[in-house]
């Protein structure tokens, strides 16, 4: 279960405002904002979504590991531009499970 802090990272990191989260992930902008301004903890469904909503803009978020809690970017935007590009292209819509 991710942080306020982690949250307000990852979305900092792949650049989505409050509502634009707020509109992806179905929670409440006011919720989120409370969230990661540590003034209310969310339901736990809830800061479940919101992790999911940012891990599928390409957030990663790592655990305590020793070294601390964190968050990084799944891909460099270069890469994620080529994806999106890719993407967008058309073509055989298909699922991206690899085997």
């Amino acid at each position: 279960m991710i942080t306020g802090s982690q949250c307000r990272a990852g979305r900092a990191l792949v650049e989505v405002t409050r509502g634009k989260l707020s509109i992806r992930s179905g929670v409440d902008e006011a919720v989120i904002e409370g969230f990661e301004r540590k003034l209310q903890k969310p339901e736990k469904e809830a800061i479940g979504i919101l992790q999911a909503a940012l891990e599928s803009l390409g957030a990663v978020f790592i655990e305590e590991n020793g070294g601390g809690i964190g968050v990084r970017l799944k891909f460099t935007q270069s890469e994620a531009r080529r994806i999106a590009r890719l993407e967008s292209e058309g073509g055989i819509v298909a699922s991206d499970r690899v085997p």
